[in-house]
């Protein structure tokens, strides 16, 4: 009956309206009175104890870090940068600009590992581009919207922080290592249909008519974006700091190459800046947090052990019960961002990994790769909403496109599955 209560509880709050964080926090504070009803509310006191429990962990601190990284980023100007420099290696031409769009949302991705805010940074540039080049602009938003889905998995990454929070086998400098080769996989499986739709309905007629960038002037120009990833990474890598750390150096870097390099940032936009990131902070923390009151009713009334018995004795076997847990998260990903996921189907599917052995460093690649593929899937597409909303359309008049390239990210995402070391070669090399 309590379990019922607390799905019940979260389902009917989600359809009121009621934002993520609070329904999870309300459903388990629901659910941990009715049990405890008995010791005069005694009970209650495991509330604020797994409120605070949830944002205590020290890894969470690199959130609120590598947010502001990205808002100081999409300011400096260092997108343009480095798109000048993109086209003046490939040059001009049918699919080239769609190229550069994925190939700069990668780099990006190493920078600050969020979606929204690569979509916004590269959106405000290439969108206009594109447009003048002669493509559609439901074409160039669904572009956008891909490509800056592959940032969550190309470390430093937002999601894998949160995905080893709450599974403790999974670290995050292995986390960062395995999404690596996926996350290139992954755009150059987005650079496919991208050139191919691009030429097939002749798009980009007018690309060719315009200057190519000089090349050594623009890798001049961009050469303080392009040490950016160098110095987060190889950083974390020499060992000379932590990624919650590499999150403090990537915001002082950021602030220095757009106060004092590019100085496209002054001292009357550092309000805003703050102030954007420390909203953004504030809502994932605090969806963490309530989150931990949910989890925490998950483990004491003993839901999630009849689910797992439930799962694994469906007789469907190992592959059937992961196609059955992929296929349940691309369809809750089309309406619940990416850490909501996370939060509400971790602790569900950690006993069902633990039961079929499965590695927590993969399993993580595999949950993110489905988050990558909700943040451009409508109609809850976080991605697509800011691209859509830069080139003006609706997220509806996209879909024509985005098809083509969820069939992209999908091949990826059994590449995977069929070969595990995609994942996790880079981690066992680096010796994590």
């Amino acid at each position: 009956m309590t379990a019922a209560l607390l799905f019940v509880a979260f389902v009917a709050l989600m359809l009121a309206g009621v934002p993520i964080g609070a329904a999870l926090g309300l459903a388990g504070a629901a659910a941990i009175a009715v049990a405890n009803a008995d010791s005069q509310w005694f009970g209650l006191l495991a509330v604020p104890q797994n409120f605070f429990a949830g944002l205590g962990k020290y890894p969470l601190l690199a959130i609120p870090m590598f947010v502001l990284v990205g808002s100081i980023f999409d300011r400096s100007g260092v997108a343009l940068r480095l798109v000048n420099l993109a086209v003046s290696i490939v040059g001009r031409g049918p699919g080239m600009l769609p190229l550069v769009v994925v190939a700069v949302a990668m780099f990006l991705g190493g920078i600050s590992g969020s979606g929204p805010a690569t979509a916004a940074a590269v959106g405000g540039v290439m969108i206009v581009a594109m447009s003048r080049a002669g493509y559609p602009a439901p074409f160039s938003a669904a572009v956008v919207g891909a490509a800056a889905s592959i940032d969550i998995l190309i470390p430093p990454s937002v999601a894998f922080i949160v995905y080893s929070v709450l599974v403790p086998g999974a670290s995050v400098p292995a986390l960062f290592a395995a999404g690596m080769i996926p996350g290139i996989l992954a755009g150059l499986a987005l650079i496919v249909p991208a050139v191919w739709l691009s030429r097939r309905h002749g798009m980009g007629t007018h690309e060719m008519h315009q200057p190519r960038p000089a090349f050594w002037k623009s890798l001049r120009e961009a050469s303080w974006g392009l040490a950016a990833p160098v110095l987060i990474l190889g950083g974390m890598r020499a060992g000379w700091f932590t990624p919650t750390e590499a999150a403090v150096v990537a915001v002082f870097y950021g602030l220095f190459v757009g106060m004092v390099v590019h100085r496209t940032i002054s001292v009357r936009d550092l309000f805003p800046i703050l102030r954007e990131s420390g909203e953004l902070s504030a809502v994932i923390l605090l969806v963490v947090s309530l989150a931990g009151i949910f989890a925490f009713s998950l483990s004491t009334l003993g839901v999630i052990d009849p689910i797992t018995r439930a799962i694994v004795g469906s007789g469907l076997g190992e592959y059937g019960v992961l196609a059955l847990l992929i296929l349940l998260l691309i369809i809750t990903g089309m309406f619940l961002d990416g850490i909501s996921i996370f939060l509400i189907f971790v602790p569900l599917m950690a006993p069902i990994m633990q039961h079929y052995q499965w590695d927590p460093v993969w399993f993580g690649v595999l949950l993110t790769l489905n988050v990558a593929l909700g943040q451009f899937t409508p109609p809850m597409a976080v991605n697509l909403m800011v691209s859509s909303r830069i080139a003006g359309v609706r997220i509806e008049q996209t879909s024509r496109w985005v098809g083509w390239f969820l069939v992209a990210m999908c091949m990826v995402m059994l590449a995977v599955v069929i070969w595990p070391p995609l994942a996790l070669w880079l981690p066992q090399r680096l010796g994590y």
